[in-house]
Protein backbone atom coordinates (compact mmCIF):
# COMPACT_ATOMS: atom_id res chain seq x y z
CA UNK A 1 0.00 0.00 0.00
CA UNK A 2 1.51 3.06 -0.85
CA UNK A 3 2.00 6.04 1.77
CA UNK A 4 -1.29 7.85 0.29
CA UNK A 5 -2.89 4.87 -0.11
CA UNK A 6 -2.35 4.80 3.86
CA UNK A 7 -2.90 7.90 4.95
CA UNK A 8 -6.40 7.69 2.91
CA UNK A 9 -7.24 4.92 5.36
CA UNK A 10 -5.73 6.18 8.22
CA UNK A 11 -8.20 9.51 7.47
CA UNK A 12 -11.32 7.48 7.02
CA UNK A 13 -10.77 5.63 10.17
CA UNK A 14 -10.48 8.62 12.68
CA UNK A 15 -13.74 10.11 10.69
CA UNK A 16 -15.25 6.96 11.38
CA UNK A 17 -14.30 7.41 15.35
CA UNK A 18 -15.46 10.79 15.24
CA UNK A 19 -18.66 9.59 13.62
CA UNK A 20 -19.62 7.48 17.23
CA UNK A 21 -20.02 9.98 19.96
CA UNK A 22 -19.20 7.78 22.73
CA UNK A 23 -15.79 7.07 20.76
CA UNK A 24 -14.99 11.07 19.89
CA UNK A 25 -15.73 11.20 23.42
CA UNK A 26 -11.97 9.45 24.41
CA UNK A 27 -10.58 11.47 21.95
CA UNK A 28 -8.45 8.72 19.97
CA UNK A 29 -5.72 9.51 18.37
CA UNK A 30 -4.37 7.06 15.50
CA UNK A 31 -0.08 6.95 16.36
CA UNK A 32 1.13 4.09 14.38
CA UNK A 33 0.07 1.28 11.68
CA UNK A 34 2.32 -1.44 10.38
CA UNK A 35 2.92 -4.91 10.24
CA UNK A 36 -0.32 -6.17 11.73
CA UNK A 37 -0.46 -3.75 15.00
CA UNK A 38 -2.35 -0.58 15.46
CA UNK A 39 -1.61 1.92 18.37
CA UNK A 40 -4.14 4.14 19.61
CA UNK A 41 -4.29 6.70 22.33
CA UNK A 42 -6.35 8.56 24.23
CA UNK A 43 -5.65 11.79 26.88
CA UNK A 44 -5.79 11.34 30.38
CA UNK A 45 -8.06 14.22 30.81
CA UNK A 46 -10.81 13.04 28.89
CA UNK A 47 -10.70 9.78 30.34
CA UNK A 48 -10.06 10.34 34.41
CA UNK A 49 -11.72 8.49 37.14
CA UNK A 50 -12.93 9.50 40.08
CA UNK A 51 -9.12 8.36 41.62
CA UNK A 52 -7.42 10.36 39.20
CA UNK A 53 -6.16 7.98 36.71
CA UNK A 54 -7.66 6.21 33.57
CA UNK A 55 -11.04 5.11 33.57
CA UNK A 56 -11.60 0.84 32.63
CA UNK A 57 -14.40 1.74 30.39
CA UNK A 58 -12.23 4.08 28.43
CA UNK A 59 -9.16 1.44 28.41
CA UNK A 60 -11.50 -1.18 27.15
CA UNK A 61 -13.15 0.74 25.04
CA UNK A 62 -9.94 2.42 23.14
CA UNK A 63 -8.58 -1.60 23.11
CA UNK A 64 -11.78 -2.99 21.82
CA UNK A 65 -11.51 0.29 19.07
CA UNK A 66 -8.25 -0.55 18.13
CA UNK A 67 -8.58 -4.20 17.37
CA UNK A 68 -11.78 -2.99 15.37
CA UNK A 69 -9.32 -0.79 13.33
CA UNK A 70 -6.99 -2.79 12.67
CA UNK A 71 -9.39 -5.50 11.22
CA UNK A 72 -11.64 -2.52 9.15
CA UNK A 73 -8.25 -1.41 7.91
CA UNK A 74 -6.67 -4.59 6.94
CA UNK A 75 -9.59 -5.49 4.94
CA UNK A 76 -9.46 -2.32 3.13
CA UNK A 77 -6.01 -2.61 2.17
CA UNK A 78 -7.31 -5.84 0.85
CA UNK A 79 -10.00 -4.21 -1.10
CA UNK A 80 -13.19 -5.73 0.75
CA UNK A 81 -16.21 -3.95 2.19
CA UNK A 82 -17.57 -5.37 5.38
CA UNK A 83 -19.17 -4.57 8.22
CA UNK A 84 -17.03 -5.30 11.30
CA UNK A 85 -18.12 -6.72 14.67
CA UNK A 86 -17.06 -7.80 18.23
CA UNK A 87 -18.16 -10.57 19.27
CA UNK A 88 -16.83 -11.30 22.18
CA UNK A 89 -13.81 -10.17 24.54
CA UNK A 90 -11.98 -10.38 27.71
CA UNK A 91 -10.03 -7.92 29.92
CA UNK A 92 -7.26 -7.82 32.83
CA UNK A 93 -6.69 -4.88 34.38
CA UNK A 94 -2.92 -5.51 36.19
CA UNK A 95 -2.14 -1.55 36.69
CA UNK A 96 -3.81 1.66 37.24
CA UNK A 97 -3.02 4.33 34.47
CA UNK A 98 -2.24 8.55 35.42
CA UNK A 99 -1.00 9.18 31.99
CA UNK A 100 -2.27 9.12 28.72
CA UNK A 101 -3.95 5.75 27.57
CA UNK A 102 -1.99 4.26 24.88
CA UNK A 103 -2.95 0.68 23.45
CA UNK A 104 -1.20 -1.78 21.12
CA UNK A 105 -3.46 -3.95 18.83
CA UNK A 106 -2.21 -6.89 16.96
CA UNK A 107 -3.57 -10.37 15.87
CA UNK A 108 -3.49 -13.29 18.20
CA UNK A 109 -2.49 -15.87 15.42
CA UNK A 110 -0.60 -14.94 11.83
CA UNK A 111 -2.36 -18.39 10.22
CA UNK A 112 -5.93 -16.20 11.04
CA UNK A 113 -4.70 -12.86 10.18
CA UNK A 114 -3.11 -14.63 6.65
CA UNK A 115 -6.96 -16.32 6.32
CA UNK A 116 -9.17 -13.54 7.00
CA UNK A 117 -9.50 -11.75 3.26
CA UNK A 118 -9.46 -15.06 1.92
CA UNK A 119 -11.68 -16.83 4.22
CA UNK A 120 -14.28 -13.40 3.57
CA UNK A 121 -13.68 -13.44 -0.13
CA UNK A 122 -15.02 -17.29 -0.67
CA UNK A 123 -17.60 -17.25 2.47
CA UNK A 124 -18.90 -13.73 2.70
CA UNK A 125 -18.19 -13.96 6.52
CA UNK A 126 -14.58 -14.27 8.31
CA UNK A 127 -13.83 -14.65 12.43
CA UNK A 128 -10.63 -13.78 13.49
CA UNK A 129 -8.96 -13.24 16.96
CA UNK A 130 -7.15 -10.51 18.13
CA UNK A 131 -5.35 -8.86 21.60
CA UNK A 132 -4.11 -5.35 22.63
CA UNK A 133 -2.28 -4.11 25.79
CA UNK A 134 -2.84 -0.93 27.47
CA UNK A 135 1.08 0.40 27.85
CA UNK A 136 2.89 2.22 30.08
CA UNK A 137 5.33 5.09 29.47
CA UNK A 138 8.05 2.72 31.76
CA UNK A 139 7.36 -0.13 29.77
CA UNK A 140 4.65 -2.33 31.94
CA UNK A 141 1.37 -3.92 30.77
CA UNK A 142 -1.91 -2.21 32.66
CA UNK A 143 -4.32 -4.07 30.48
CA UNK A 144 -5.00 -7.01 28.33
CA UNK A 145 -7.43 -7.24 26.16
CA UNK A 146 -8.30 -10.62 24.06
CA UNK A 147 -11.38 -10.16 21.48
CA UNK A 148 -12.87 -12.19 18.79
CA UNK A 149 -14.26 -10.22 15.30
CA UNK A 150 -16.55 -11.29 12.88
CA UNK A 151 -16.25 -9.47 9.34
CA UNK A 152 -19.33 -10.04 7.41
CA UNK A 153 -18.93 -8.47 3.68
CA UNK A 154 -21.36 -6.03 2.10
CA UNK A 155 -23.80 -7.72 -0.37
Amino acid sequence: MDVTSQHAALDALAAHFNGMPPVAGMQPQILDWQHGHLRLRAPLAANINDKGCAFGGSMVSLMTIACWGLVALELETAGLHADVFVADSRVRYLKPVFEDIVVDAEYDAAAEHAALATTLRTQGRAGIRLQARTLLADGGVAATFVGRYVAIAHA
